[in-house]
């Protein structure tokens, strides 16, 4: 029988290293090249008719804890066009005492002409989680950009509320070589006041368990922008537009609420075309 380990051993963590190059050719976005570590894993089902390439990113680790490192950098050629989803829900799980956060980098680079959606599906933070997330994307001026993330604090279905633990997400994007939106959320950790206090506050969610925020980066993102408000009239959400580009955020009371204005929303901006297809699963 081997000895039991040791209090003071450090634990096993999630490491994932995930790069992925997509090309033109012809009327088709192929692949590139492709490098994947550790637990980060990518597939890419049937292109669609129209061009686009979906591509559907996976964590093979079954979930996010404290310590766990995930690396994703995505590199579209001159008009290349993709959509880029995760299979589900990723969960992030309480971190242990003196656990550092789980820490997500995507990066996403546009050559000129190029397309990209970035779509994965919501992230549900368990009370206890720690999660430093970065969305960087540098984009060729005459690029589109389209991306969503969705976040659910604890599952409401059982009535959980996330008050220990800390959550830091900050998107920055660059167009050309301009810097027009860095957009960063900060609730919990060490220094701040539990998640639940924060989110019950009017000014920061007014007791909103979910959220979503969705960004387009495009020759006709300011155009768009009424359209949305349209498409979410029922949700409480708000949207601005400016130098085109598009933000909008959405609230909501559960995770099932944020996902059908989110669908909505997305529908709106995406017109005739169909959602990815792990997203109808």
């Amino acid at each position: 029988m081997s000895a039991a380990a040791s209090p003071s051993e450090p634990l096993q963590r999630a490491r994932g290293l995930l790069r992925i190059g997509l090309a033109r050719r012809d009327e088709r976005t192929v692949l590139a090249r492709l490098r994947q570590e550790g637990c980060l894993k990518a597939r890419m089902p049937r292109p669609d008719p129209g061009g686009w390439t979906e591509i559907v990113t996976m964590n093979s680790s079954g979930g996010i804890a404290g310590g766990d490192v995930l690396d994703s950098a995505i590199t579209l050629g001159p008009g290349a066009r993709a959509s880029v989803a995760t299979p589900a829900a990723e969960r992030v799980y309480r971190a242990l005492p003196g656990s550092a956060a789980a820490a997500l980098a995507t990066t996403i680079t546009l050559d000129a002409g190029g397309a990209v959606e970035w779509l994965p599906q919501e992230t549900i933070l368990f009370d206890g989680a720690l999660l430093q997330r970065r969305l960087s994307v540098r984009m060729a001026a005459d690029s589109s950009f389209l991306g969503v993330e969705q976040v659910i604090f604890g599952r409401t279905a059982r009535g959980e509320q996330v008050r220990s633990g800390g959550f830091t997400d900050s998107v920055r994007i660059v167009r050309g070589a301009r810097l027009v939106l860095h957009d960063a959320i900060r609730l919990g950790g060490a220094r701040g006041e539990p998640i639940a206090d924060a989110l019950a506050r009017p000014a920061v969610a007014g007791g909103a368990a979910a959220l979503a925020t969705l960004w387009f980066v495009a020759a006709e993102a300011e155009a768009a922008a009424g359209l949305l408000r349209d498409a979410l009239g029922g949700a409480e959400a708000g949207v601005s537009a400016w130098d085109g580009m598009l933000v909008a955020r959405i609230l909501a009371p559960d995770g099932a609420a944020l996902r059908r204005a989110v669908i909505v929303g997305l529908q709106a901006l995406r017109g005739q075309r169909t959602l990815p297809r792990v997203w109808q699963c």
